[in-house]
Parts: C-alpha cells; structure tokens; sequence
C-alpha cells in the first residue's frame, strides 16, 4: 500500500468535500465527481489494524460481494495514512443512486413499494452466505436501474452456505435495532418480515 504524504493528505481534505465525519475527524471525502475517499481510523485492536488494515479489508469485502452478484463500489487504490496508528484509506468510485434511508425519510408511500424488493433483497444476501452486522436503511442504495447496492460494508462475513435461521433472526434484529436508535418513524416492521417469508417461500417452491 502506497503511503498519503502529509502534504497530499491536507490537499484532499482542503479541496474536497466532506460528506462524512465523526469526533475524530473527515471519514468520507468526495475527491471529484467519480471518487471518494475513504478513511478508516480503527477503535480497538491496533495490532489487527496494522497486520490487515481496514481499507485492505474493505476493498476485499468489495471484490467478493462483486463475485456473488451483489453491486458494491469499485476500489481503485488502498492507502497508508498512518501506519503507526493504523490509519488506512480507499479511493473508490460510489455508487449511483438514493440511500433507503434518503427515500423513507422524504417519501415512506414510496419506500413502502419498494419493501417487497428489500425484503428479497435481504434474503437474497442471506442465501449467498453473506452476514452484513450493519445492515440498515443507509447502507442499502436504490439504483438508477431499480436494484439495490450496498456500501459502507467493512462490516461483513461470508459464509459457505446459506445463513443459518439463527444467523437471519440475529441480522434482522440488528436492523430492528438500528431503527429503534435512529427512531425512524412509521416504519413497516410486520410488513418486512412478511415480504421476507414470503421470499423465503419462494426461494423454496
């Protein structure tokens, strides 16, 4: 991995704009209109961060949801901003298209129609044995040709097999949970399990 001179670093972040940032500084920074730049400042584990930096793993989880047919961003190079502390980072090129958050909050009639297709969606990464902990309404885009893609995934586990029913119902909650925290409002948790069953159903049939 190339290391980001201090120099270089400091010009992003002055002539780019920040799209996401924490108590700990710019996350993501959009470079131009087809990259972003992404930085990982790892809490726990150092070592780990050092060994397999998070931006490595990024770009991994990238390439292997590409492999089993679920859209992701392209990463075009992996980056050293502080070894020492574990500080690493990615220029990829984003996705198109609205968060589902982004479509409940301005239009829940709207995010209602598409649910269906969420919960198929959901399920389908489930059946590929892929285990997204942070799965929620931000991280699922609908795309300009009506799919779904996700980002934001460093967060991912891929299994051999379909999940487990123990693994679905912990993904679920997880999700349930993010709703809870975010207090989204009005939204149809009944109706989702639903959709997923039925899914669930005709994957069977």
């Amino acid at each position: 991995m190339r290391i980001v001179t201090a120099q270089e670093l400091e010009n992003w972040l002055a002539s780019g704009e920040v799209l996401e940032k924490d108590g700990r500084g710019p996350k993501v920074i959009r470079l131009n209109e087809k990259q972003l730049f992404k930085i990982f400042r790892p809490r726990r584990r150092l070592w780990l961060a050092r060994l397999l930096p998070q931006a490595q793993r990024f770009e991994r989880n990238a390439r292997r949801l590409l492999a089993h047919g679920i859209t992701a961003p392209v990463v075009t190079e992996c980056l050293w901003l502080n070894k020492a502390q574990g500080i690493s980072g990615c220029i990829y090129t984003p996705l198109p298209g609205y968060s589902l958050e982004q479509i409940h909050r301005r239009s829940p009639e709207e995010f209602d129609s598409l649910l269906p297709r969420f919960a198929e969606f959901i399920h389908l990464l489930h059946r590929r044995g892929i285990y997204f902990r942070s799965l929620h309404l931000g991280n699922v885009l609908l795309l300009p040709d009506d799919s779904f893609g996700l980002i934001d995934f460093l967060d991912l586990r891929f299994k051999r097999a379909p999940l487990s029913s123990r693994l679905v119902k912990r993904n679920l909650e997880h999700l349930r949970s993010y709703l809870q925290r975010n207090r989204v409002e009005g939204f149809p948790w009944s109706a989702l399990q639903s959709a997923y069953a039925k899914a669930e159903q005709n994957s069977k049939a």
